[in-house]
């Protein structure tokens, strides 16, 4: 058997409007309470009403208070992961220039390594000082991971 198709307008007949109201809010209540058993969630339901003159609370009101407070330290605790658009491209843009600066980084240690290994085969060194001091900081560099491979093999070198 189905049932008609309920014409959403405003009920103007008073009777009739409060006894579709106690039958809608016992159905809501209902399937609130349904919603907490099946789904295991923590769930409340607070209805007000211009019949009663204090409000409908389920499941009492100390539960959804506790439900309230849940969700309004869950909301805080989220709004790090929480972003607009503009904060989204930010977050993108700051982590693009990490990569950026990262790579450039990367880049001017190979250039250095390159340029170490160009000199070691008869090429002329860097003219700028700047370039020489990193070279030879380089060099230091190198150096002392081979005495500490050296020394781990228990060789010795001398330079």
């Amino acid at each position: 058997m189905t049932r008609k198709k309920v014409k959403l307008a405003y009920i103007t007949d008073v009777t009739a409007r409060k006894s579709t109201y106690k039958k809608r809010k016992k159905g809501i209540i209902k399937k609130v309470s349904e919603l907490t058993i099946l789904c295991g969630i923590p769930a409340c339901a607070i209805i007000s009403s211009p019949f009663d003159s204090k409000p409908e609370v389920w499941p009492d009101p100390e539960r959804a208070k506790q439900v309230i407070q849940k969700y309004l330290d869950a909301s805080v605790l989220d709004e790090s992961k929480n972003v607009n658009q503009e904060s989204f491209i930010m977050q993108r843009i700051a982590k693009a220039q990490e990569q950026l600066k990262k790579h450039r980084q990367e880049n001017h240690e190979k250039e250095m390594a390159l340029s170490m290994f160009q000199y070691m085969q008869g090429e002329d060194l860097p003219n700028n000082v700047e370039e020489l001091k990193e070279l030879n900081k380089l060099i230091e560099k190198n150096l002392k991971e081979i005495e500490n491979k050296l020394a781990v093999n228990g060789e010795s070198i001398s330079v």
